[in-house]
């Protein structure tokens, strides 16, 4: 079967040469005809991908009533603007506005932003939150100002990277090129520096041996600095929830999944997600940059637990089945353990600069 998204992508790369990977992915994830997420649903069993909010409801829930208490001690009266990154099919926030309803005051108080650039998650979140007053965005700069509460979960590791390799000559940035036969898709270095190698963190440069992959993000590092001075400017917080590493640290992180088993990220373009680990280090360095405060990032079995997830999976399989206590407890533990999602995905809190420490980040430095 033809790949239209590849053909183009073979097309580009002879007639101007081999592409940044960064580049590969934003074609293979947001081409506006052919790219992953602009064409499907990718979640669920029939999917290629789960992430936390289709596990269980309290991971939504819990988020929510840790909005409803930020507004309660930062923002209380005023208007809040309720905002989320990459929304997926909708359920974090149907969940989060239905636990809200024990905080009337902060629900009254909301408005809800969804920045999604999907046509086909869209409309599966105008269903989800329908009966609410929803308006929906392509970017987070669209959104109107004001104080914010915002979450992104499993948005940041979607977005594109650019990878470099030490070698004898020093960093040189890894493209995507074609073998000799033409058609498939390779790994290659650029011949020369690049100016982009600046972004490297310096505790990757000083440590770096020959071979070692760098990974940077420029699109994560703008948004979270712009994430971080509207905060600053206007009020609110942030909650970043993904998997990837606390410090910086060399290493090739890139990945494909389809069908919930992994996939070489340069076959059939358009047709896998593809990820990367985010590096929190180098988030954290751009917050602060946008002048706002830093919490972790702590795991997050670490921070469910410290929400309350335990007591509130207790309500649950008091009300439950026996079968649904059992599916219960596995979501729990598939959330929290440190063998499964519990360590790997991490949390991180954006708060403004003289605010106290968020739920769940009281003993965590800012």
């Amino acid at each position: 079967m033809t790949n239209p998204l590849a053909e183009q992508l073979r097309r580009r790369i002879r007639l101007t040469g081999p592409v940044t990977v960064a580049d590969y992915m934003a074609d293979a994830l947001g081409h506006p005809d052919h790219g992953y997420y602009m064409t499907r649903d990718p979640l669920g069993a029939a999917g290629d991908f789960t992430t936390a909010p289709e596990i269980s409801q309290m991971f939504g829930e819990l988020i929510g009533l840790w909005c409803a208490e930020v507004w309660r001690t930062t923002l209380a009266p005023r208007p809040v603007r309720l905002v989320e990154l990459g929304p997926g099919r909708g359920t974090l926030m149907a969940d989060a506005l239905r636990a809200a309803r024990l905080a009337p005051d902060f629900l009254a108080a909301v408005s809800v932003h969804m920045v999604e650039t999907s046509p086909v998650l869209t409309a599966m979140q105008r269903r989800s939150l329908a009966g609410h007053d929803a308006r929906w965005y392509e970017a987070l700069e669209d959104v109107p100002d004001g104080p914010t509460l915002l979450i992104a979960n499993e948005f940041f590791d979607a977005l594109p990277i650019r990878q470099f390799e030490m070698t004898d000559a020093g960093w040189r940035e890894r493209m995507v090129g074609l073998d000799e036969d033409g058609v498939t898709f390779r790994m290659g270095l650029a011949p020369g520096g690049s100016v982009a190698e600046t972004l490297i963190p310096e505790t990757v440069r000083r440590s770096a041996s020959k071979g070692d992959i760098a990974e940077v993000c420029p699109a994560g590092q703008s948004i979270i600095r712009a994430i971080g001075e509207r905060i600053t400017r206007h009020g609110g917080a942030a909650l970043i929830i993904d998997y990837g590493h606390a410090t910086s640290a060399a290493g090739d992180s890139l990945q494909a999944l389809r069908g919930h088993e992994f996939h070489d990220p340069l076959q059939d373009p358009g047709t896998a997600d593809l990820t990367a680990h985010v590096d929190f280090a180098a988030l954290g360095t751009a917050v602060r940059e946008g002048g706002a405060a830093v919490y972790g990032p702590i795991g997050q079995g670490e921070f469910l637990t410290r929400l309350g997830i335990e007591t509130r999976a207790e309500q649950l399989i008091g009300n439950a089945t026996p079968d649904q206590a059992i599916d219960i407890a596995a979501a729990r533990a598939r959330l929290i353990d440190k063998a499964q999602m519990g360590y790997l995905f991490k949390v991180m809190a954006i708060m403004p600069p003289a605010a106290a420490p968020p739920p769940a980040f009281e003993e965590i430095a800012g």
